[in-house]
């Protein structure tokens, strides 16, 4: 998984914890109002609300299982290849000079 894929999902899940805090938010807030429709539309929030929670957890503890993987490959890979490790970040922070000095 790349970098940027990563970082998308963490966004994503952030996003999503942010959107239910504030749903969260309002059901405290209209606790008070009897109206019919209102206590209905509170039913139904709350219900989807909770499903969402639930699914925003799998997809966290996903991604977190995903990273830990990737990691533990790269970890593997280094220990059975570390000349060749040393050679590609060697390469890359070659190249990342070239780009840092250009500035």
């Amino acid at each position: 998984m790349s970098e940027s894929t990563q970082a998308s999902r963490d966004k994503l899940v952030a996003d999503f914890k942010t959107v239910l805090a504030d749903a969260e938010e309002l059901l405290r807030l209209t606790a008070n109002d009897a109206s019919g429709k209102l206590s209905d539309v509170r039913s139904r929030l709350g219900t989807h609300v909770e499903s969402v929670k639930g699914r925003v957890g799998e997809l966290e503890g996903a991604v977190v299982a995903r990273t830990k993987e990737a990691a533990k490959a790269t970890d593997n890979y280094v220990h059975q290849h570390p000349w060749q490790s040393v050679g590609i970040a060697a390469g890359a922070a070659f190249l990342i000079g070239m780009l840092c000095s250009r500035r």
